[in-house]
């Protein structure tokens, strides 16, 4: 199983970074995205981009602030 941790810093207020980060209705900071479609609400969504490619996610953990853990389920990675 592959497994990723990505790791920035930001100079700003930790919520601005987490609403825009978590968000699943603003998302247009994502070039790649046409649109994300939430198929259980607060568990699982679907982000299809542009391409026509379509990501499942199933949120494992959402300890706002500190954590956001989620499986996805992609045929092309």
């Amino acid at each position: 199983m592959a497994m990723s941790t990505i790791r920035a810093e930001f100079h700003c207020e930790i919520e601005k970074v987490w609403e825009l980060v978590t968000s699943l209705h603003e998302y247009s900071w994502r070039s790649d995205l046409d649109k994300i479609v939430i198929t259980v609400p607060e568990k699982e969504f679907e982000e299809h981009t542009r391409d026509g490619y379509v990501t499942k996610f199933r949120i494992t953990a959402f300890d706002e602030y500190k954590n956001y853990e989620f499986d996805m389920e992609n045929d092309h990675m």
